[in-house]
């Protein structure tokens, strides 16, 4: 698999926008081969807009993600981004994971929401999402979910191959992008792709640093804090060859945990 990840600001509060980004960025990759693109969190409605989001929200099928699912059959490779999903009236801060046909593939919901104002906006989602997107089996999860160790090792141990990562992370958390996702990607024996917000919103300053972490925790590909398109190859023989090392996944003792 190609993995490719686009880093930037989009823009706050302007999904008609962020789509037609969303259509530059996936032309792009196309041209590169690229079968998975991923974008940072909330990507279509802007991460830090306050109560606005509740009006951008949409439901999993509504007009946003029809046109982002027309582009991923158009350019012929697989999407995952986030916006805000309406369901009843009830909002999650989810992530759409489209493939290379223009199938809504899934619709995951963030599970550990961050902080006062997430939990405020949003209702935490109660389920694993794993898909297989060109031979290669894909987990989600959306920025603070992959803190929790635990959210990764239930993925690994369903058999996914890649966690990919929308999020909106700030600064000063730089530790994680350079810290944390490497590990995760070793402590796992998986790939991990980290796909960041830039810039500035609102009250936030966003840090950049998306990453590709190999499963022996090399980094593969990170960003710096500019707006990039990040690629980089996902070979899945190098998740048996680094198991064949790390067997944490088999020497586990669950019953002591």
């Amino acid at each position: 698999m190609k993995l490719a990840i686009y880093q930037g600001a989009g823009i706050p509060s302007d999904v008609s926008a962020n789509l037609m980004l969303l259509e530059q960025t996936a032309t792009t990759a196309a041209k590169q081969q690229a079968n998975l693109l991923i974008f940072p969190e909330l990507f279509l409605t802007g991460y830090n807009i306050g109560d606005a989001v509740k009006q951008l929200a949409e439901p999993c099928y509504g007009r946003s993600l029809q046109f982002a699912a027309s582009i991923a059959r158009e350019c012929r490779l697989a999407l995952l981004f986030g916006y805000a999903e309406r369901d009843g009236e009830t909002i999650y801060n989810a992530a759409a994971l489209i493939d290379a046909e223009g199938n809504l593939a899934a619709s995951y919901r963030k599970a550990h929401l961050f902080g006062a104002e997430e939990q405020r906006l949003f209702t935490p989602g109660q389920q694993r999402v794993l898909h297989t997107i060109a031979g290669v089996r894909v987990g989600v999860l959306i920025c603070y979910d992959v803190e929790f160790p635990e959210a990764v090792r239930a993925l690994a141990l369903q058999g996914a191959e890649l966690i990919a990562v929308p999020t909106a992370l700030m600064f000063p958390y730089t530790q994680i992008p350079r810290v944390l996702i490497p590990t995760r990607a070793l402590e796992n024996q998986v790939f991990v792709a980290y796909a960041n917000r830039i810039g500035v919103e609102s009250s936030l300053k966003y840090c950049g640093f998306s990453t590709i972490a190999a499963p022996d925790g090399t980094v593969l590909a990170q960003a710096g804090a500019e707006e990039t398109l990040l690629v980089a190859e996902i070979d899945r023989a190098a998740i048996a060859e680094t198991r064949s090392v790390f067997s944490y996944l088999n020497d586990r003792r669950s019953e002591l945990y």
